[in-house]
């Protein structure tokens, strides 16, 4: 049973064949997935720019925790392990774009990772942990001091830079979103005085908003585009020049960010609480998808697989 991305617009349950799984596999019987309302949410309106794999029918999703049902001989992943799984390729010549959302999945071992029992549900957060991650580890980067938007991603930017030692200002422009700060200040951009920054991540996905952040920052400072924009970004020319503005577009999570997230749940030093506001049985999931994508007060949509075989 997976979630199948028929066309734009067009989201069905369906049952799909399983690829046999190798030496080197696991079985994996997924417990709960994850929406995400950036890339998905592109891919469901028909607005992603061409990707690699892309296509319909496409099985989407890419945060997937679940328990290992079967290990090849070759897989180190131990039966009854809980585990967090990036997609999957596993569905024939049904597209895996990203693939994670199925009550099963066939995965190499290496694709997944365990996690400790106690983070339950909040695993599916992990890869949206490494993807903020990422976005402020690069070697000689400065820490964000100003984040443009407080959703899901941008509160665990928000959550990393002050494990990181940081006191950052949040922009978000929906008075619903500014609630659950910790350690920092989200303000509405109108009511910020600040034309001095030295770091602004964006995790918009506004393409539109280029101009604006050049306008708030220090001589020499840097704008990190971590969200996944939809249109082409441009900028005015002059008012970049004149502070010798630097652009840093933050890529795919790696390994060492998801390694790093997991020392820093594990040290206690990071939280994923408080981030999954709506839950949906699986058996729902086209309902679940439309209200992830337009309802203003859905942080995070999760599927819950357990009831289905």
């Amino acid at each position: 049973m997976a979630v199948l991305l028929e066309a734009p617009e067009r989201l069905v349950l369906s049952r799909l064949e399983l690829s046999p799984p190798g030496e080197a596999d696991v079985v994996v019987d997924v417990e709960w997935s994850g929406i995400s309302t950036g890339t998905e949410r592109l891919l469901w309106s028909g607005r992603m720019p061409h990707f690699p794999g892309m296509g319909y029918p496409l099985v989407p999703g890419y945060e997937s925790v679940g328990r290992v049902a079967a290990a090849g001989p070759a897989a180190k992943r131990r039966v009854g392990e809980r585990v967090f799984v990036p997609g999957a390729r596993c569905f024939g010549a049904v597209r895996g774009l990203f693939g994670g959302a199925a009550a099963r999945l066939v995965v190499p071992d290496a694709r997944a990772v365990p996690i400790d029992e106690a983070l339950g549900a909040d695993g599916v957060l992990m890869a949206l942990a490494a993807t903020a991650q990422h976005a402020i580890a690069a070697p000689h980067a400065a820490l964000p001091d100003l984040i443009i938007g407080h959703g899901v991603l941008g509160r665990l930017v928000a959550r990393l830079v002050v494990a990181a030692g940081g006191t950052p200002v949040v922009w978000e422009s929906n008075p619903a979103r500014r609630d659950g700060a910790s350690g920092y200040a989200v303000l509405c951009a109108e009511t910020d005085p600040r034309r001095d920054y030295r770091c602004i991540c964006d995790v918009s996905g506004d393409s539109l908003l280029l101009d604006s952040l050049v306008q708030r920052l220090a001589p020499g400072g840097e704008i990190v585009l971590a969200g996944f924009y939809g249109a082409p970004l441009s900028f005015s020319f002059p008012p970049a020049f004149m502070r010798e503005a630097r652009f840093r577009v933050a890529a795919e999570w790696k390994e060492a960010d998801l390694v790093s997230v997991r020392r820093l749940l594990d040290a206690g030093r990071l939280s994923l609480e408080g981030l999954i506001t709506h839950r949906s049985a699986a058996t729902a999931a086209p309902a679940a998808y439309r209200t992830a994508f337009t309802d203003p007060a859905c942080l995070k949509m999760i599927l819950d697989w357990r009831a289905c075989s």
